[in-house]
């Protein structure tokens, strides 16, 4: 664990009884990811193990996440993403003993699926696109396919995958990759709460277990996933065309 909360750079914690509200807060990076924020939210997980029944999940007003940390990856030649460690996050958000819930108000791209989509329960402002944005840059979105496609189907993941275009909040709604959609999100959360709160602890995390077991997808697709997430963010082209992109603002098809 890291030494205390206080040293939390990338999110935000607070805690009511028995329920943890964790925040993705890089508000200068539209809380893309980096390996600090991975660390940080096990850190929290790790805490929650014991003191919470419950983990809501949220991101900023305008994005929830955007995915990898592109900046992070053009400025260091070295940079890559930890794939075992983000995937091993949202397998704890999917099979951890407390009940998720993915808060989401404002847009989600590439990485950020992989929170929606390995939560227990996902809310989300009727005006949240979502996207999967990888292909376009030559990459994979490797670690969040078996969570997307345990959510929506493998057809429909197939298709978000390859059109690379976003969503809107009511085909995600349609197609199960949130449960519930309106205006205002503060209150839908509310009344989930009030109903979960009723919720045993012991129970849950059995139920947890449990619900593992019934499908072993996720364990069985790991190693794979980050195999090839390595090999897509390690590739030299595709880090030359990230690095274009964070430099110039273009797409890889586009002239200089």
């Amino acid at each position: 664990m890291l030494s205390r909360p206080a040293d939390y750079r990338t999110i935000r914690v607070r805690y009511d009884g028995d329920i943890c509200f964790l925040q993705l807060h890089r508000p200068d990076a539209q809380n893309a990811i980096n390996n600090r924020m991975i660390a940080e939210c096990m850190d929290v997980l790790d805490r929650c193990e014991h003191a919470a029944k419950i983990v809501v999940l949220q991101g900023l007003p305008d994005v929830f996440c955007f995915g990898a940390d592109f900046s992070d990856i053009a400025e260091k030649p070295d940079a890559l993403i930890d794939s075992d460690a983000i995937y091993g996050l949202w397998h704890r958000l999917a099979t951890g003993p407390y009940i998720t819930i993915a808060h989401v108000q404002g847009k989600v791209n590439a990485g950020g699926i992989g929170f929606v989509a390995a939560s227990d329960i996902a809310i989300c402002d009727e005006n949240v696109p979502f996207s999967l944005s990888e292909l376009l840059f030559g990459l994979i979105p490797a670690c969040v396919l078996p969570f997307l496609a345990r959510r929506i189907s493998t057809p429909k993941a197939h298709y978000m995958t390859l059109m690379t275009q976003p969503v809107t909040a009511q085909q995600a709604f349609s197609w199960g990759l949130v449960d519930a959609i309106g205006a205002n999100t503060d209150t839908l959360v509310r009344k989930h709460l009030l109903r979960l709160r009723c919720l045993n602890k012991a129970s849950v995390a059995r139920y947890k277990s449990y619900a593992a077991t019934l499908d072993d997808t996720l364990a069985a697709a790991r190693p794979g996933a980050v195999r090839v997430s390595i090999e897509m963010f390690a590739d030299p082209e595709n880090r030359r065309k990230i690095a274009r992109y964070v430099d110039t603002g273009k797409f890889p098809w586009e002239a200089d």
